[in-house]
């Protein structure tokens, strides 16, 4: 019996809001994008993308060289048949120089490459609001989720707390000789099965308090929070034509299909550039210093002479205009035309196939929706119902009117219809952040 009590006491200390922060759905949001991995390498993505939208990748201005050479040889010539006869000579040299090349005209591949740049930055952007939006709703669902283990704790425990009562109840009756052995017996085994369930349901809401760090990134998955908001049945009513407008006009998973429409259209524009000439300037100039050591002797000496060490320097500017145009490349160049034209109608299928698909989810979707509407309706009019036939059936076990059986009965009737609200809410919520996520309304 002192083991029993001590039981007692324990449950009626646990207090799991204890030293814990609350949390609200809002700061979970903000939390969880700040922390959100994906995020961070959609961003570093966007900007390389952004860094990369830029005229002088796409090639539009000339590139400039500059380069220094080092010229050395050794000679050594014997021709007694030549003017000169011998020579024997080490030579130097530095020819530093700088040139320009300018592609002028390439079949308006530069433009094209500009306009596939921007696309590349706009479709990186569009990955960013995926990513956020992959983000918003699992934290939503995960925050949800352990917001109904919460309330479900509240409910077991407020079970518990009954159970005690009845506990403590028979004891004093049994002190006046108004209960027997049996009935301590009955009340001890219904608060051992609610202390039971409390457990597992504590252990239950910490799993969903985990999940929710980790939904958040944030690093210790043991931080303990009380959520501050609430499953209130507070919906809209949807129409099915204006949300296939909406999401229509705002599904990011459309929008980039629609992008990735744009970018093989480009890659089409980009092959047919193919087909042009490519017209390039080419410009430079040299400076070449050479200094000649050794000696050499001609024909019309008797004695070779040693060389003066006088530096040879040569100066040497030019510009000049190249024009190619492919006459035969054995059908390579249409055939990139043509599997480029291929691949904008495969984007286009892609499209078609995405809105239906969408469309497909929209519809069960809001079903769903509307039917949860009408279990939570439902639900809570159970509880309502099991709440009144539990404070009821209080007053009449006190006044013997039920034996303890029967009681308990009505005592699990009301947890039941309990879960059974907080499982309709929680899926209403989840399907409504469904619908909200496919006309894209997690992100704007």
């Amino acid at each position: 019996m002192k083991a029993f009590h001590s039981l007692l006491l324990f449950l009626s200390l646990s207090n799991f809001g204890f030293g814990q922060q609350e949390l609200s759905l809002s700061q979970a949001i903000e939390t969880g994008l700040q922390n959100n991995y994906q995020i961070r390498i959609s961003e570093a993505r966007a900007e390389i993308a952004a860094n990369n939208n830029d005229w002088a990748v796409a090639g539009r201005f000339p590139t400039i060289n500059l380069s220094l050479s080092s010229n050395n040889n050794y000679r050594d010539l014997n021709n007694p048949g030549s003017v000169l006869r011998t020579s024997n000579t080490i030579n130097t040299g530095l020819a530093p120089g700088i040139e320009a090349n300018w592609t002028i005209f390439n079949g308006y591949r530069v433009r094209y490459s500009k306009e596939q740049l921007e696309v590349q930055e706009q479709l990186s952007g569009g990955n960013i609001k995926i990513a956020v939006e992959n983000s918003i709703q699992g934290i939503i669902q995960a925050y949800y989720n352990a917001l109904v283990q919460q309330e479900q704790l509240d409910v077991v425990q407020e079970v518990l707390s009954l159970s005690r009562d009845r506990v403590e109840y028979q004891e004093l009756r049994k002190e006046f000789g108004q209960a027997s052995t049996f009935d301590i017996l009955q009340t001890q085994d219904a608060y051992l099965n609610d202390s039971t369930n409390y457990v597992l349901q504590a252990n239950t809401f910490q799993t969903a308090i985990r999940n929710l760090n980790l939904a958040m990134g944030v690093d210790d998955l043991n931080t303990p929070y009380r959520l501050s908001d609430t499953l209130t049945y507070d919906v809209a009513a949807y129409q099915l034509a204006d949300l296939q407008q909406q999401m229509q006009a705002g599904n990011h998973q459309l929008q980039n299909q629609f992008i990735n429409r744009d970018l093989a259209a480009l890659n089409t524009r980009l092959q047919e550039a193919s087909l042009y000439p490519t017209v390039q300037v080419r410009s430079g100039i040299t400076y070449d210093v050479a200094l000649a050591t050794g000696e050499q002797q001609f024909s019309f000496e008797m004695e070779p002479r040693e060389l003066p060490q006088v530096a040879a320097k040569t100066f040497t500017g030019f510009i000049n205009f190249a024009a190619t145009y492919p006459i035969f490349d054995a059908g390579v160049r249409r055939k990139r035309i043509e599997n480029a034209k291929t691949e904008e109608l495969i984007a286009q299928h892609n499209i078609s196939d995405l809105k239906r698909t969408l469309n497909n989810q929209l519809a069960n979707t809001l079903a769903t929706y509307n039917t949860q509407k009408r279990l939570v309706e439902v639900t809570t009019a159970l509880v309502d119902n099991a709440r009144r036939n539990l404070e009821i059936a209080e007053e009449r076990f006190r006044g013997g009117l039920i034996n303890s059986f029967d009681y308990r009965t009505i005592q699990v009737s009301y947890i039941n219809a309990s879960q059974q609200r907080l499982n309709a809410l929680f899926n209403l919520k989840n399907t409504e952040t469904e619908l909200v996520r496919l006309i894209g309304g997690l992100v704007r």
